[in-house]
């Protein structure tokens, strides 16, 4: 279909289903005509004619809706300076039975789908942001490090699966398998044979040589292991030995890697603007507080109001209503990674601040399980949480405990 040129005075409305090798295009007036359609690769050309065609609908196009928030397309299309609006993909799943009842699918048809979402709804959403340089980068470099303590976990019990089959007394030793020092001791004794000519000098030379930081003394650490030297048979151990240096290779590359990144993340939070907002609050560590920042963003229109932002980070129960049924329940539907962040900041803060405790202690007598006195703690936080971060300001303790004094039961 050739573009036209449109008149200045019409609105126009995009949607874009993207794929890995494909984006198809759909453009629709104010009365929902289709006005174009175009197929694209996902390459060079492609994104080319895409950003040309779309620049001849620029003047009177009120946004661009898409299934997904990152990416190469998503990046390119803001690059170009058009407004994207982030659809989900829930969203437009059900948005597909208001035109047919059948469960057809097609690119083109998921396409005019999340246009014409966008054409009545777009005064009800916020275009997505574009990040800064500098908050792009944390923001890659918290999700990688996701993704390499997710890998980290895999190699850690893939290993202790081989090592509980022919040397199961290395499980005993130190706090867990993936200690630099617990894989140093796999590496100078890997079989149960080598180890039975351990006793406490040679640990504890072994210690030294290793500079093993742990409070255990060398003649523990014999008496930990004594019991648990069981010995397999000799080509298992053989088989098993030789496997487990390979994973031990693996979860030693993986712990290097994941400290190279953690600096990096450290460095990069301390260059960001917003950062001390974040670190000003109690219990909350630098890859907390750069998660988080991560994921909350610089734009403050994001966020209107703290209900958002509790929906958001999934702090706020879901209550269903329906005649004389009134049910609260967990929700779901969240930013996982910002869930994850306030979980665990929110217990770091009920053991090291005194006013988070209480409220914990308070959820708790009241008969509220661990996780649910969490959540009910983490949704206090965010609140505080917003308000300086919306105000551009640091926590402040005793304007904060001034307000929030724990009540008594």
């Amino acid at each position: 279909m050739e573009p036209f040129t449109p008149p200045a005075d019409i609105r126009h409305f995009a949607g874009i289903d993207w794929g890995n090798s494909h984006h198809q295009l759909c453009i629709l007036d104010d009365d929902g005509n289709v006005l174009d359609q175009l197929k694209v690769t996902h390459d060079v050309a492609g994104l080319d004619e895409l950003t040309t065609r779309l620049r001849i609908y620029q003047p009177a196009l009120a946004g661009i809706a898409i299934e997904r928030s990152e990416g190469l397309l998503v990046e390119t299309l803001q690059a170009e300076g058009f407004r994207l609006f982030c659809v989900s993909p829930k969203l437009s799943a059900r948005a597909r039975e208001r035109y047919r009842i059948a469960p057809t699918k097609s690119d083109a048809f998921d396409a005019f789908v999340l246009a014409d979402s966008l054409r009545f709804e777009h005064h009800r959403w916020r275009p997505l942001a574009t990040a800064s340089p500098r908050l792009a980068e944390l923001r890659a470099l918290t999700r990688d490090r996701e993704r390499l303590i997710v890998n980290q976990r895999d190699v850690e019990n893939q290993l202790r699966s081989i090592v509980m089959a022919y040397h199961p007394g290395v499980l005993h030793l130190f706090s867990s398998l993936d200690r630099d020092i617990a894989l140093a001791f796999l590496r100078d004794y890997p079989t149960p044979n080598a180890a039975d000519r351990l006793g406490p000098s040679r640990m504890a030379a072994f210690c030294s040589r290793h500079g093993y930081s742990g409070r255990t003394r060398p003649e523990v650490l014999v008496e930990r292991l004594r019991p648990h030297l069981l010995h397999a048979a000799p080509g298992t151990t053989d088989g098993k030995a030789f496997s487990a240096g390979l994973f031990v290779d693996q979860l030693d590359l993986l712990n290097r890697q994941l400290r190279l990144i953690t600096k990096r993340i450290r460095d990069r939070l301390a260059d960001h603007p917003d950062a001390a907002i974040f670190l000003s609050f109690p219990g909350m560590g630098q890859i907390t507080a750069a998660t988080l920042l991560a994921e909350m963003g610089e734009d403050r229109s994001r966020f209107p109001n703290p209900g958002v932002l509790l929906a958001e980070t999934g702090t706020a129960p879901v209550t269903k209503s329906s005649g004389r049924s009134r049910v609260v329940r967990f929700r779901y539907a969240a930013n996982k990674r910002m869930r994850h962040a306030i979980d665990w900041w929110t217990f770091v803060a009920a053991r090291e601040d005194d006013w988070s405790g209480s409220i914990y202690q308070q959820a708790r007598d009241r008969g509220q399980l661990h996780n649910r006195a969490l959540r009910g703690l983490g949704a206090r936080w965010t609140r505080i949480l917003w308000r300086c971060w919306a105000n551009h300001t640091t926590y402040d303790p005793a304007l904060h405990h001034k307000i929030n004094r724990p009540t008594t039961t």
